[in-house]
């Protein structure tokens, strides 16, 4: 079995995080742009989440959801990868959404 990584970078416009190791299992990789430097941490540990959902699905669905009342979308991006997304219905700014799901998954992270 492969091994999957998630690595990080900084841009002129934020952090770019991305996965290295799903394509040699036929998946896409996931990748991030534009991230605020201190969601990295925490949106790491919400990629690996993701990367756990993706390998245990037969395709990359639409939607994942990492618990309960707390999904992300999946969406292309170019070049055979995909980013995480609000999940449809989902009204308000993306850097919104990216705290919110932090928050909501580690609430420790907001004290």
């Amino acid at each position: 079995m492969s091994e999957v990584r998630i690595i990080g970078a900084e841009s002129a416009n934020g952090l770019e995080l991305k996965t290295v190791g799903l394509a040699a299992r036929g998946l896409p990789e996931v990748r991030m742009a534009n991230l605020p430097p201190y969601l990295g941490d925490g949106w790491a540990r919400v990629l690996g989440q993701v990367v756990l959902r993706l390998a245990a699905s037969p395709t990359p669905p639409e939607t994942i959801e990492l618990a309960p009342g707390v999904e992300v979308g999946l969406a292309e991006a170019g070049e055979g990868h995909l980013t995480p997304v609000p999940p449809p219905g989902h009204e308000g700014a993306l850097e919104d959404w990216r705290r919110d799901v932090l928050v909501r998954l580690f609430p420790e992270a907001s004290r």
